[in-house]
């Protein structure tokens, strides 16, 4: 397989209403080709050096590479938490057809 130039982000966010609006926004404003929102999972994590645990909705954004900076700067401006998710995964192969069209989307 062929390294590509689209990429997924990955982030969660604390509902489904805030997930919806985050994928509504990436997607409409032509930053997300797709948004898959997950079910709900429970992540346990340290914050400010507590050990923390929260019911969250997983975000898979798919889109290119050239897009992802401008992206997280969407996605951080629409998230309630003061430190959000957004880590970049390289795609580095798949059905061309489908990465065709989240590139031209």
């Amino acid at each position: 397989m062929n390294q590509t130039d689209t990429v997924l982000v990955l982030s969660n966010a604390p509902d489904e209403a805030v997930a919806t609006h985050i994928a509504d926004a990436l997607v409409s404003e032509g930053l997300a080709a797709c948004v898959n929102i997950g079910a709900p999972v429970q992540s346990v994590y340290r914050w400010q050096g507590v050990v923390e645990k929260a019911t969250e909705i997983p975000l898979t954004i798919k889109t290119t590479a050239s897009k992802q900076a401008n992206l997280i700067e969407r996605l951080i401006a629409l998230h309630p938490y003061d430190v959000p998710e957004a880590i970049v995964v390289p795609i580095i192969g798949g059905y061309a057809p489908y990465l065709n069209w989240v590139r031209e989307n």
